[in-house]
């Protein structure tokens, strides 16, 4: 018999979506890591409006992300939301959307477990993926190295990849790119992302989001490795499009 791939929970005000092959409904204590006797807190880091912590629970290493308001609104309400149901709250349908990715061999982190907090007419939330060892931002990376032009282009075919399958990232930027030591390409951060009828009017937006991120980073970091035969090279990757490894 196969196990499901997902279980949702209700406590009280909480609600609860965890994937039980790898987590059992005794750990979700997590969510608050200070006082989770199941998982040790390994670290943490605080990034733009994102704070996230590192967890081992069970030999298994996470990141719970906390969501958190950013712009304008941040000022008077950093982390709450709207309450309009909860498969319209932004962790569950993160949740949901990074499962299909994964499902379907798309290179994301695996989602573990999303919390949502109830309080009246807003909520709160939390969502835990499993942690990609090794890894840097493709802001991070290029900050430091050049990277060559056969990575930039195996970038551009992943884009492709995610692009092909409908999936729209909401915030595509060199911050949300991860590269690994054996040169594979994730995308993370699919908060407000959505599957889409695959439409080259939203993949090119999609494409120059990127680029004004990748130009404001130019701008902003001496010595940051990145120009104009980065870009053809990501373009000419995108467009060749590549197959799963």
């Amino acid at each position: 018999m196969l196990m499901q791939d997902h279980v949702v929970l209700k406590q009280k005000n909480q609600f609860v979506i965890y994937a039980p092959e790898l987590l059992e409904s005794s750990d979700l204590a997590l969510f608050d890591p200070a006082g989770a006797p199941d998982a040790s807190r390994t670290g943490s880091k605080t990034g733009g409006r994102d704070t996230v912590d590192f967890l081992r629970i069970a030999g298994r290493d996470y990141v719970l992300r906390h969501y958190w308001r950013g712009g304008v609104v941040a000022r008077v309400n950093r982390q709450s939301y709207l309450w309009l149901g909860l498969e319209r709250s932004r962790p569950f349908k993160e949740w949901r959307l990074l499962n299909k990715l994964y499902q379907d061999g798309l290179p994301v982190p695996r989602p573990a477990a999303a919390r949502v907090l109830r309080r009246g007419i807003v909520y709160r939330g939390d969502l835990l993926t499993e942690y990609l060892p090794a890894t840097q931002t493709l802001a991070e990376y290029i900050a430091q190295n050049a990277l060559p032009a056969e990575a930039w282009m195996q970038i551009g075919a992943v884009i492709r990849r995610f692009h092909q399958a409908g999936a729209y990232h909401a915030d595509l930027n060199a911050n949300n790119i991860l590269l690994n030591e054996q040169e594979e390409i994730f995308l993370i951060d699919w908060d407000r992302g959505q599957l889409r009828q695959a439409n080259p009017s939203w993949q090119e937006a999609n494409l120059q989001r990127l680029a004004r991120s990748l130009n404001k980073l130019a701008g902003l970091t001496r010595g940051f490795r990145y120009s104009e035969d980065d870009w053809q090279s990501l373009k000419t990757g995108y467009e060749r499009g590549a197959s799963p490894s």
